[in-house]
């Protein structure tokens, strides 16, 4: 692997989110009406979920500003994960197609995929999808997130990439 301090940064352009393109990724949550209390709703955009333990965890992250750049992408390949800002704050994620699913594959730097994701809206990732972020141009922000109890205990894989990436802002 090459030294991340001095390769070339691989530049980001940000996509605007759309459902087409991040289907390879995963599903947009979209705010849906509400029939009222008691009132079934008809959401048929629900996102696929996968959570294979018995013990799903929703929390809320306080995430600090990290910068607008990473060496390093995460994915879990045998769970979604659901994220999105509480305060209401767009936000950055990139994100990687699962690909190879053993243990020792990594994702390809041109293959990652930048998205600004508005105020409002949720993402689900696929299982598998590699992913950095959430990343925030402010100060930070708080997070919901959606995966099992043990995930990043028991479906975690991290590597470090060949390259720095950075948005491009």
């Amino acid at each position: 692997m090459a030294n991340v301090a001095t390769t070339a940064v691989h530049i980001l352009p940000i996509n605007e989110l759309t459902p087409a393109g991040f289907a390879p990724f995963g599903e947009i949550v979209r705010p849906a009406a509400a029939g009222g209390q008691g009132v079934p709703s008809k959401h048929p955009d629900n996102p696929k979920l996968v959570l294979s333990s018995d013990r799903p965890r929703l929390w809320v992250m306080q995430l600090p500003h990290v910068g607008m750049g990473f060496s390093k992408m995460a994915r879990h390949r045998r769970v979604t994960q659901c994220l999105g800002s509480l305060t209401g704050g767009e936000w950055f994620i990139s994100v990687a197609p699962p690909g190879d699913v053993s243990y020792n594959a990594r994702p390809r730097v041109e293959d990652i995929t930048a998205f600004r994701i508005p105020s409002g809206h949720l993402i689900k990732l696929h299982c598998g999808t590699w992913h950095a972020g959430p990343h925030v141009s402010g100060a930070g922000d708080l997070f919901i997130n959606l995966e099992n109890e043990d995930t990043n205990t028991s479906d975690n894989q991290i590597v470090m990439l060949d390259q720095e990436c950075q948005y491009k802002t």
